[in-house]
């Protein structure tokens, strides 16, 4: 399973990325939406863990971009911020799979990804 990790900031990505790499996933980390797009025209991607709060960029560019490139990748966001948090992200964005708290555990963030993974390989 290929995921790919947008967090602007490095330190949880890694985090998030030891995680993922316990269930056996290979994963890509990215800090910025560019490289994101980047990866996205290069490789294969079954599931993206994206941060709304993106430095430099916006992560819903990512997205748009990831349902046209890789329409059958499922994207789980995360986000510090209550916006979206009535689940509208879901109406806006049909490859989303999950929206959580940046907060999550990350063991809790790793079997989500795990589930929706699964769902579609």
């Amino acid at each position: 399973m290929q995921v790919l990790i947008v967090q602007s900031c490095q330190e949880l990505g890694q985090l998030w990325q030891r995680h993922l790499a316990r269930l056996g996933m290979a994963t890509k980390l990215v800090c910025c939406p560019d490289d994101a797009i980047a990866c996205l025209s290069a490789e294969p991607v079954e599931t993206i863990v994206l941060d709304l709060e993106l430095k430099g960029g916006s992560a819903m560019n990512v997205a748009d971009y990831a349902s046209f490139r890789q329409p059958n990748a499922r994207v789980v966001f995360v986000t510090g911020r209550t916006f979206f948090s009535d689940g509208s992200i879901f109406a806006h964005f049909a490859n989303a799979r999950a929206f959580l708290p940046v907060t999550t555990p990350p063991e809790d963030l790793a079997t989500m990804v795990e589930h929706y993974c699964a769902e579609g390989c």
